[in-house]
Formats: structure tokens, sequence, C-alpha cells
């Protein structure tokens, strides 16, 4: 590398190429192969603590592996791109242009090509803090990594085992199946719920006829500052068998309520629909109410003027425009609400109930993957549940997306 620049006359960068290569030539030799071939075999000598024999760390061999591909995908760009510029300058001289010195071009990364620059630390730290953590969960998945099977014991690729498990095994597949039902199911309804009463609270707060807007929303406001879990605290001590709301059940007579015990299936769900409503409603009316502002109210004179009702106005008009503005929003909605963790997790987490695999009838996938790697070291088939819902999650938001106005009509509106 950077030998053709050399050879052109462009010393200083044909320096920095072979500088680039000793150095990858160098991490490669030291500690780069035997990186690549320790992801493949994930260690072969186990710790011995009585013999003294330190052994293999699988775990650190995988995360190790997985840096020195990204090394190397890093490096074969490099190399790519020292190709380019060496045809590039060679073009130059054949065509009697002298070429750029290497001043010139350090001068372009400050001006012309600041965005190169600027994006070099970002790259680096996304490959380092985002790319190698999410390849590395994902790669746990194939492994046998969690239970009894941990450091210093040697970890072992499994293909799609923990895949079968989930879906198979009896321990496994019944839990999955039903938390998987729930958690669609309180996906799509939480999302709408939100989004309407959002919506119906934005249109209401429009009104002329109603006074004192700035306070009313405001109100909302307050509530979505409190943090999440502080809500979530308090709603499980209004509901709880000692909280006011089952102290006003007593005091006309009636009994305590476990609104959130062992058998209460439903209204624990309902209760945790209605918390996360008061949670998520004030950032949907905010934003509606932005969205709102942007309507061509002469429709709307022409829809009165043509005999329809505020019912129909609310179907033809405000419910298309605010679905084609909010179709990305409502998707980022959809992804929060099915990995919604604290939601339960403060309500009624720690419960494992009967016909559930360490998890309860109000659990979400993310609260079972929680349980099952966190608290019960299960950890690769906690990595294989998280990409069942990176899957599920992203085919979903796809789908959607593709098939919304707001992809398919981008000029309607505008």
């Amino acid at each position: 590398m950077g030998g053709a620049q050399i050879s052109y006359g462009c010393i200083g960068k044909g320096l920095l190429f072979f500088l680039t290569e000793v150095a990858a030539v160098a991490y490669f030799v030291n500690r780069g192969i035997s990186d690549i071939e320790g992801f493949f075999t994930l260690g072969t000598t186990k710790a011995d603590a009585w013999t003294g024999t330190l052994g293999d760390n699988s775990v650190v061999m995988l995360l190790m592996g997985i840096f020195a591909w990204i090394v190397l995908g890093i490096f074969v760009a490099i190399y790519v791109t020292n190709l380019k510029d060496a045809l590039a300058v060679e073009a130059d001289v054949k065509s009697g242009k002298k070429p750029k010195s290497f001043l010139t071009e350090l001068k372009e990364l400050l001006d012309k090509k600041f965005y190169i620059t600027v994006l070099v630390l970002p790259v680096i730290g996304v490959c380092i803090f985002n790319v190698l953590p999410i390849i590395f969960m994902i790669l746990i998945s194939f492994t046998n990594y969690g239970g009894s099977i941990v450091p210093p014991e040697l970890v072992d690729w499994v293909g799609i085992d923990n895949f079968k498990k989930i879906l198979t095994l009896s321990k496994f597949a019944p839990t999955f199946i039903r938390i998987l039902g729930w958690n669609v199911l309180w996906a799509i309804l939480s999302t709408t719920l939100n989004y309407f009463a959002g919506l119906g609270l934005a249109l209401l707060l429009n009104k002329d006829c109603v006074k004192g807007k700035a306070f009313w929303r405001a109100f909302p406001v307050l509530a979505y500052a409190i943090p999440g879990f502080i809500t979530l605290l308090a709603f499980k001590f209004m509901f709880s068998y000692g909280g006011p709301i089952n102290e006003i059940i007593r005091m006309n007579g009636g009994t305590a309520i476990g609104f959130l015990d062992l058998d209460a299936k439903w209204s624990a769900r309902i209760i945790g629909l209605i918390v996360n409503c008061w949670i998520s409603v004030p950032s949907i009316m905010l934003l509606a109410t932005g969205h709102l502002s942007n309507r061509d109210m002469s429709l709307y004179e022409a829809a009165r003027i043509d005999g329809a009702t505020p019912l129909q106005q609310f179907k033809k008009l405000t419910l298309p425009f605010m679905l084609f503005a909010t179709t990305p929003v409502l998707l980022g909605q959809f992804i929060g609400n099915f990995n919604n963790f604290g939601i339960f997790y403060f309500l009624r987490g720690g419960l494992y109930l009967d016909g559930y695999f360490l998890a309860s009838d109000t659990d979400l996938l993310i609260n079972w993957l929680y349980n099952l790697s966190i608290d019960n070291n299960y950890y690769c088939i906690g990595a294989a549940i998280s990409l069942i819902i990176f899957a599920i999650t992203s085919v979903i938001s796809l789908v959607v997306y593709v098939n919304s106005p707001s992809f398919k009509e981008e000029d309607t509106f505008q």
C-alpha cells in the first residue's frame, strides 16, 4: 500500500497508506490471526485451578474475534481506497496534471471533504460501541453460553439449537407462544389507545370553545415530565391492597381487590394499558397539536358546506392527514411499546406463575428475556429471544411503512 502514490511523487499520502498497512500486519501477526482462530474454536484449553492452568475464556475470545473481523473489514476498505486513489493519481499523471500534494489533501479535509474528517471518529465509535455489541449479542444466540456453561467452562457453537428449544422444548415453547401472543396484542392495543387518546386530546384543545388552553396543555406535560418509574411505582401503590383505591372500596363496605395479585391476569393487563397511556399520551398530544396547526382549514369549510358531519370530517380529512404525517412516529411508538420493559417490571415484576417458565401472564418478551438472562443465566436463550424480537419488530415496521401513505403518497400533502 502506498507504493503507487510514492512512485508518482505523493510521498506523504503514500507513507500514510504504507504505515496503515504496517500497523494492520503487526496487529494480525501479534494478535489478530489468533483472535480470528479463537472466534471459530471459542477456546480449546479449560481452566484448572488445581494445576494452575489459566485456560481460555470463550466469551472474551468471541468478543476479540468480532473485533478482529471489524479491524479486517476496515483494513479492506482502506486497501480499496488506496487502490482507487492510486488509479486516480495515475490518471492525473497520464493526463498531464500534477497530483495533489499531501498538504493540499489535508486542507481539503478541512474544507471540501470536511464531512470525512467529522465522521471518522463517530464511525469508529459506532463500530466499537454499537456494531460490536450487537454482533456479539447475535452470535451468543448461536452458542450454548449460559446456565452451568460459563467461563471457566468452554462455550461452544450450537447453531440454531437455541431457536429450536424456544419453539419446541416443553420448558420454553408454551411460555414463548403465550408471551408472544400477549406481546403482539399489548403492542397493538397500547399504540392504538395512546395514539387516538393523544390525537383526541389535541383536537379537543384546538376547539375555540375551550378556555385556558395553555393550562390544559401544560397539565399532561407535567405528568409526562415526572420520571416514568416514579409514576409506575405510584400506580402500583394506588392499586395495592393498602392503596387509596382499595381504601375507598373498604370505606364503602366492599372487599379489597387484588388488582395486581397472582390471579389478576386481565385487571393487571388493563392497569398496564392505562398507566402506559397516562405516560405516553402527552407526547402524542404535543406532536398532534403541532401537525394539526398545519391543516388546510378551507377543506373543512368545504366539507361542512357539503354536509359532512364532524365524524366524516375526522375520517376523511383529519385522520388521513395525521397518519400521513405521523406514521414513522407511530411505528416508533409500536416498537417502543413492544419492547416496553418498565411497565410490568415495576407494576408486577418478580412473579413466576404456573404454566409459565420464569415468567408471569403480564410479562412481555423483553421481561422474559431479562428473567432468563440476568436473573437465571440463560444467556444464549435470552440472546435468541432478542434476535426474534428484532426480527418481528423490523418485519412489522417495514411492511407497515412500505404500505403506508407516508411511503406511497409522499407528494399528497405537500
